[in-house]
């Protein structure tokens, strides 16, 4: 069962100095994480003397994983720490000089932590963030009446509309549910929730003491964005239970004709907006699969992402169709109360073991998170460094490897075999369902599924791994082709999105007779920076055309990044004295260019590897190919010859 959420403490900074020594506060040293208190006290005291103690005891995940610190060493750091954060005076005023931020980073992670990545750390981490753009000197204001419309209300909506407000761009926001928090509104199924750590998955200017999940659920998702929503005010943006059905350029007065439709009334109306942000994502578009007889079956039969929360399944005979991320998380949580399960598995997928992924916060690091000075910042650092960029190294292909091979390099080799002993250890004496289990392909050439109790589930005696294909949904029941019939009382089908065609079936067109539907025509879907797309002025979209961070839980990174792109787009446009803004075709060409060399070298295209990444043709249309340093850095601000500005 789920632990009540609390509403997200917002922007409520109580953390002052000195603190009182009491019972809460050393429960809190006792619990917290010991990197981040060592950042936390020489954040506090700038004594490096401290980091030269402890360089040589911190190490990477993976290395050394049973490596002890000595205890004289923890010890000593809390007894000074409790002294800094009780005693007047004895922290230093203001923030450590950026090199010693940067000695600090390198030795709390275990490893070296580069010049280029210090913007986005410093940025990632909460410690820094730039001012409201609308105050900036000498910028040239939006002029009146000036609109930018935004296509969804989620996480990257919601962000545009904060940093749209921040600019002093007027701004609607449309949505379709009748809520804020997209996918995370409308996904309830049983076990929903985050591969991405909490204390990462979040906006970088909104860290939130009060995940209750190391890796949020649902239900703590919905509370973040509600929260933020309330902060922010932004629903007096927001058109609610509205759909966008097309989007037409108007060349002569250069702004888009929208037409959106109120789904409580049916009635449609046009909005004319001088810039579009299309910020909604592929997780909302599913269907029931295309199985014969699916519409003779008798009993309950729901999708995942469409779950009904009053379908009692206790006692009863379940069928979950499907082995991805939604399946494991549903299997795990509905095993022990189904009387017979069911699991028809279509794919096979690697399994990590994160022992945090299941994992409550305790009280007393929360308390550390409210009220100790820096902790959060530092904490979100550390959960960031190793979510993000230092997966990277694991998606790209060593040369010297088989081109066929189960590995592309030793590392990729390395995390197999965690993955795989990991299996060995929870399936020992099912050498059944080692066989059915076991993948053939590369760890990461697909999305990497976190086990979250998904062992566990398969080895119960009343649950069954069936491989055997689908044959069709009987009024009772599914049979497969190996000719066995399970009757089951309710089928759950996990079988995730239509991942294709990444704006739906919104009707988009553009200047001079441009249509997207045609120049995305046979799967090639494509864009520059993932952003934008020579033909549709002032448009921008969110995880655009190889813009996904598939090697990283990085969405948030990226969401970040281009909602400030399109800023820094629109600004450029007003300070040139133009009306639009769009990249050039060279520019277009080029970048793809980029994209597809660069793809040679990256697991998505080995030749075992096939998921929604990539489309019909085997072409990776999701992945971002280079880091998420890269893609920040190079989306500070356009590069203006690759812009027609007019």
């Amino acid at each position: 069962m789920r632990t009540q959420t609390s509403p997200h403490r917002l922007g409520d900074d109580s953390r002052t100095l000195p603190m009182a020594d009491g019972p809460e506060l050393r429960a809190a040293l006792e619990a917290a994480n010991l990197q981040t208190l060592l950042m936390v006290y020489v954040h506090l005291t700038h004594d490096e003397s401290m980091l030269e103690t402890f360089k040589v005891h911190i190490h990477p995940p993976y290395t050394n994983p049973d490596y002890q610190i000595p205890q004289d060493c923890i010890e000593d750091l809390r007894e000074k720490l409790l002294y800094v954060l009780t005693t007047p005076g004895a922290a230093r005023p203001g923030d450590p000089p950026l090199d010693l931020m940067k000695k600090m980073m390198s030795v709390g992670v275990g490893e070296p932590v580069e010049d280029e990545f210090i913007p986005m750390v410093m940025e990632q981490a909460g410690f820094q963030r730039t001012p409201p753009r609308k105050e900036k000197p000498g910028r040239t204001p939006p002029p009146p009446g000036f609109k930018v419309l935004v296509i969804g209300a989620g996480l990257t909506g919601l962000l545009a509309s904060i940093e749209l407000e921040r600019a002093g761009y007027d701004h609607v926001v449309i949505e379709k549910n009748e809520e804020v928090g997209g996918t995370w509104w409308k996904n309830r199924y049983p076990g929903v929730g985050v591969d991405t750590p909490s204390h990462f998955y979040s906006y970088s200017f909104e860290i939130s003491p009060e995940w209750n999940h190391y890796h949020p659920h649902g239900a703590d998702m919905r509370e973040y964005f509600r929260s933020v929503a309330d902060k922010y005010d932004l629903r007096r943006n927001i058109r609610f239970q509205t759909k966008v059905h097309s989007l037409e350029y108007d060349e002569k007065d250069a702004v888009w004709n929208v037409t959106v439709e109120d789904l409580k009334s049916g009635k449609r109306d046009v909005i004319r907006a001088n810039a579009v942000f299309n910020a909604f994502g592929t997780a909302d578009r599913w269907s029931l699969p295309d199985i014969k007889g699916i519409d003779s079956y008798k009993g309950i039969i729901t999708h995942s992402a469409g779950y009904d929360e009053t379908i009692d399944l206790k006692g009863k005979r379940v069928a979950v169709i499907g082995t991805g991320a939604s399946s494991a998380q549903i299997v795990a949580t509905i095993a022990s109360e189904v009387s017979e399960l069911a699991v028809f598995m279509r794919t096979k997928h690697w399994m990590i073991n994160n022992p945090e992924v299941t994992k409550e916060v305790p009280e007393a690091v929360k308390w550390a998170l409210r009220h100790i000075p820096h902790y959060k910042e530092w904490f979100r650092f550390r959960v960031f460094w190793f979510a993000a960029d230092g997966l990277y190294p694991n998606v790209v292909k060593d040369p010297s490897y088989p081109e066929d091979g189960i590995a592309v390099s030793a590392l990729n080799e390395g995390m197999r075999q965690y993955a795989l002993s990991h299996m060995r250890h929870k399936l020992a004496g099912r050498p059944d369902l080692m066989e059915k289990l076991t993948p053939d392909f590369p760890i990461f050439s697909k999305r990497i599924v976190m086990d979250a109790g998904w062992y566990d589930a398969l080895v119960m005696p009343h649950v069954t791994l069936e491989d055997s294909p689908i044959t069709e949904i009987t009024p009772t029941g599914i049979r497969t082709a190996n000719g066995r019939d399970y009757e089951v009382d309710v089928i759950i089908c996990a079988t995730g999105f239509r991942h294709g065609k990444l704006v739906k079936d919104l009707k988009i067109t553009g200047r001079e007779g441009h249509d997207l539907a045609v120049d995305w025509a046979d799967e090639e879907e494509r864009a520059y920076m993932g952003t934008t797309i020579p033909g549709y002025p002032n448009y921008f979209m969110s995880v655009g055309p190889n813009a996904g961070p598939n090697h990283a839980g990085g969405l948030n990174i990226v969401s970040e990044a281009q909602v400030h792109y399109m800023i820094e787009c629109l600004d450029h446009m007003l300070a040139s004295g133009a009306r639009t803004i769009e990249p050039t075709q060279e520019a277009f060409v080029r970048h793809n260019r980029r994209i597809d060399d660069r793809m040679k070298h990256m697991i998505w295209t080995h030749p075992k590897s096939k998921s929604y990444y990539q489309n019909s043709k085997g072409r990776p249309v999701g992945p971002w190919p280079f880091r998420l340093v890269d893609m920040w850095n190079e989306m500070r601000g356009p590069v203006r010859e690759d812009f027609r500005v007019e």
